[in-house]
C-alpha cells in the first residue's frame, strides 16, 4: 500500500510540475455557494475535462493551433513561451479550469483576462496578412481547436467509450465559452467542428508553425519530466487527422495510441479525476461521485470552517 501511494505521489509531482507555472484556478470558489457556473454539474463538459486525457488534449491543442498562420504569428512574436516553455501551457489550463468549473463571477473573469491579454496581441504574418487576437475568426480557431483537442483526446484515452451525443453536447456546451470570446464561427457537432477545422481556409504551412512544432516537440524540460511529456506529446499527434499531420510535418510514432492509453490510465491511476470537480461539485451541494478522485481539494484550511 505504501508503495502504491509512493507512485502515485510521484506521479502528481511529475504532473504537477508541468502545469505548475501559473495562478492557482478557483481559489476563492467557495464563497459563490450554489453557483453551477456557466455549464453546472450536469455538463458533459465537466466529465471530459475532469478527466487525466484532458492533459494530451491540451498539447494536441497547441500543437493544432499553430496551423493557422496568423495564430503562429502572434505566438511568435507576442509569447514568451521559449523562456517559459511551460507557461503558455499552465495559463491555458487555467482558463480552461476557471470557465468550465468556475462560478459566474470566475467564468467572467477568466475571460476578461483572455480579452486583456489578446488586445495588444497585433501584427503581420509572414505572408504579409494582419493579425489581432481579438478577431472573431481567430478567437473562434483557437476556442475551436481546444474544444475539438479535448474531445479527441478523450475519445481516443478516456475511461469509456463516449456516444455521439454526449460529443455533441460537450460541443454545443463549449460554445457557451466561446461566445463570451466573442468567437465566430462555432460549430455546434462534433463532426462539423471537425470538419471546420481540417477544411479550414486560412490553414497553411509558416516558419512560425514550424518553429512552434519543433519547440512543443521538444521543449527543454528537465529530464524526467521531458520523458512523461514526450509520451504525452506522441499521444496527442496520433489523435491529429492525417491531413493536419502532413501540414504540420508530423506523423504518428510507433504504437504511440497504444503507449498513449497506457501513460493516460496510469496518470488517471494516479490522480483520480480534476479536483477542480470535486470543488466545483462541492460549491454546488452535489454529491461527490465514490472512487474517482484522489488529490485532496485544492483550498485552504480555513475554506472548510
Amino acid at each position: 500500500m505504501r508503495l502504491r501511494s509512493g507512485i502515485q505521489d510521484s506521479v502528481v509531482r511529475t504532473v504537477g510540475s508541468l502545469f505548475a507555472h501559473g495562478p492557482t484556478p478557483l481559489d476563492n470558489t467557495l464563497v459563490y455557494d450554489g453557483d453551477p457556473g456557466l455549464l453546472g454539474p450536469d455538463s458533459v463538459s465537466w466529465r471530459i475535462l475532469g478527466d487525466a486525457s484532458v492533459f494530451v488534449g491540451g498539447i494536441r491543442a497547441l500543437v493544432v493551433q499553430s496551423a493557422h498562420p496568423e495564430v503562429a504569428a502572434g505566438v511568435e512574436d507576442h509569447s514568451t513561451y521559449r523562456d517559459d516553455p511551460l507557461g503558455r501551457l499552465s495559463r491555458t489550463a487555467v482558463y480552461v479550469t476557471e470557465t468550465t468549473y468556475g462560478a459566474i463571477p470566475e467564468v467572467e473573469a477568466a475571460v476578461a483576462v483572455v480579452r486583456e491579454a489578446h488586445r495588444p496581441i497585433t501584427g503581420t504574418s509572414e505572408r504579409g496578412l494582419p493579425y489581432s487576437a481579438s478577431r472573431p475568426e481567430m478567437a473562434a480557431w483557437v476556442h475551436n481547436v481546444l474544444t475539438n483537442s479535448f474531445l479527441a483526446a478523450y475519445q481516443a484515452f478516456g475511461p469509456e467509450p463516449i456516444p455521439t451525443d454526449d460529443a455533441d453536447r460537450f460541443v454545443a456546451e463549449q460554445t457557451n465559452v466561446g461566445e463570451l470570446l466573442g468567437a465566430v464561427e462555432l460549430p455546434s457537432t462534433a463532426q462539423e467542428l471537425e470538419t471546420w477545422i481540417v477544411n479550414h481556409p486560412a490553414a497553411a504551412v509558416c516558419q512560425a508553425q514550424i518553429g512552434a512544432v519543433d519547440f512543443l516537440r521538444n521543449p527543454p524540460l528537465a529530464i524526467p519530466v521531458r520523458v512523461g511529456y514526450r509520451l504525452l506529446f506522441n499521444a496527442a499527434v496520433s489523435t491529429i487527422p492525417e491531413p493536419l499531420q502532413r501540414q504540420l510535418g508530423l506523423a504518428d510514432g510507433r504504437w504511440a495510441d497504444t503507449v498513449g492509453r497506457r501513460s493516460v490510465g496510469s496518470m488517471r491511476w494516479a490522480l483520480g479525476a480534476s479536483p477542480a470537480w470535486q470543488l466545483a461539485l462541492t460549491r454546488c451541494n452535489r454529491p461527490i461521485p465514490p472512487g474517482i478522485f484522489r488529490q485532496p481539494l485544492p483550498i485552504k484550511d480555513e475554506d472548510h470552517d
